[in-house]
């Protein structure tokens, strides 16, 4: 999985060589030179190229949705990754939840409309949402609903972490999808957001 994932950085790379991210018409211009995280907690990966090794980085832009790490695709074996057709059409699907995982003042300030909040940090101590019983100690999920979660974007760990944690329970991955586009790309595509009502 890594070398197909750094084959792909490398072809990124090799697309983006010329662009300049210093000139005025640029729309994402850096505000940092501080080097981010680009995979877990490696903050550059080399990659090789016809031309030889380029070194990956990131940096901090105007239209950086925060300061996490590069998330895959499926963060546990078993999660179905979506993209905003499957969002849409979850909005008014009874039988899909649309959890917002992000902390409180995210989703106050404005989430995606339809999706409750339920913080990352609180996923695992809410399992009786998801249809999900505790018996001696452990949970039964053999009726659990299905749960559809994003967070910031493709590098908020706040909706991996969550789904983790209750899948550590024993929450069916195969009941979870997965926006990893989350708000960030939900907001570039023009989508409608909504404040967040508690």
């Amino acid at each position: 999985m890594k070398k197909v994932l750094l084959a792909v950085l490398g072809t990124l790379t090799l697309g983006l060589a010329n662009v300049s991210f210093a000139g005025p018409d640029h729309m994402c211009k850096p505000i940092s030179d501080d080097a981010l995280r680009v995979i877990d907690t490696e903050k550059s990966v080399v990659v090789q190229t016809a031309d030889g090794p380029v070194t990956i980085t990131r940096v901090m832009t105007e239209c950086a949705k925060n300061k996490g790490w590069l998330q895959p695709l499926v963060p546990v074996p078993g999660i179905t990754p979506v993209a905003e057709i499957e969002v849409i059409e979850a909005i008014s699907n009874p039988e899909i939840m649309l959890v917002d995982m992000r902390t409180q003042e995210w989703y106050i300030e404005r989430t995606i409309p339809g999706a409750i909040n339920i913080p990352y940090t609180e996923m695992a101590m809410r399992m009786e949402e998801f249809g999900c019983t505790k018996n001696d100690g452990k949970y039964n999920c053999d009726n659990a609903k299905v749960v559809l979660g994003f967070c910031n974007g493709p590098v908020c760990p706040q909706s991996p972490t969550g789904m983790k944690a209750i899948i550590r329970e024993g929450f069916p991955a195969e009941n979870i999808m997965y926006y990893r586009g989350g708000m960030l790309d939900w907001d570039a595509l023009g989508l409608t957001t909504m404040q967040g009502d508690l």
